[in-house]
């Protein structure tokens, strides 16, 4: 896996459709807590646990439009998207918490695939 850079509005809608759970980093390159939580952000899209997460992030002053419809107020801010429906948000860089965020989508999405299967 990897972490997807999203550019358009259309991206993002494409994304929340395409996939069941999306965890999605809200940053700013101006933002030292965003650069700094960025690397454990890569690191756990590549972990075997979160492989049916699908890891997104959008640079809140390209796609403003995005940010506003999101309510974003402050960097870094994740979201965790199931079924489209936003389920979960995180404010701030904080390492444990994104953990936890984490196990909550990918119980989400192991729970999804155990039903499809």
């Amino acid at each position: 896996m990897t972490v997807h850079n999203i550019n358009t509005t259309e991206e993002w809608k494409a994304a929340l459709a395409n996939n069941k759970v999306v965890l999605l980093d809200c940053f700013a390159t101006w933002c030292g807590p965003c650069k700094a939580i960025a690397p454990m952000l890569v690191k756990h899209s590549n972990e075997e646990e979160f492989k049916d997460i699908f890891f997104a992030k959008i640079d809140v002053d390209e796609l403003p439009e995005v940010s506003q419809e999101l309510g974003i107020r402050a960097m870094p801010t994740f979201m965790l998207f199931k079924d489209g429906e936003k389920a979960e948000e995180l404010v701030g860089a904080n390492p444990a918490a994104l953990v936890n965020l984490l196990k909550g989508g990918a119980a989400g999405a192991a729970g999804a695939a155990g039903a499809a299967a």
